[in-house]
């Protein structure tokens, strides 16, 4: 069975970041179709619900210049298994620095033991966002931080509510 040019891009998304529209806009240069699988993951805390997660980046992928190209969909369960339903040929994986890179090599190479069809694809964001993670954003905004400039207009907007102090 050969993929068509659709790619997988995981993660929590809590929130999504510039960051992760900048990979969202590589990927769509290699790429037919980018489906941003938002995760279910019991071990994390979010400070936003799945459905808060959903509604912000199907509005922050509005935005991109190529944003029809996006579809924006919540998983659970093994992400290759997800992959396949979806008709997908690879996952793109984020890497912000080198210490990011041993534990997304480990989750390629057990994605590739469970299904050797399914290529993962790391990719760099621009420099203007090589520090950039949801956390760092959750903790600055939460400590009144000025964090407009790093996340869409959406969720700036959903973590003044949040964090209505701080901001």
């Amino acid at each position: 069975m050969s993929c068509s040019k659709v790619v997988i891009y995981p993660g929590t998304f809590d929130p999504i970041t510039n960051g992760h529209l900048d990979i969202i806009n590589r990927a769509l240069k290699l790429f037919d179709k980018v489906i941003v699988a938002i995760g279910e993951n019991p071990a994390k805390k979010p400070l936003f619900s799945i459905e808060e997660r959903l509604m912000m980046v199907e509005e922050a992928v509005k935005e991109l210049p190529e944003g029809h190209r996006v579809e924006v969909e919540t998983f659970s369960g093994l992400l290759v298994e997800f992959a396949k339903t979806k008709n997908a040929c690879a996952i793109i994986r984020g890497l912000r620095a080198v210490s990011d890179f041993e534990y997304e090599m480990q989750l390629a190479l057990m994605n590739r033991k469970l299904s050797n069809s399914i290529d993962t694809i790391f990719l760099l964001p621009s420099l203007k966002w090589i520090f950039l993670s949801s956390s760092i954003v959750k903790e600055a905004a939460r400590l009144g931080g000025k964090v407009e400039d790093l996340v869409p207009k959406i969720v700036f907007e959903k973590l003044k509510e949040k964090f209505p102090l701080g901001l």
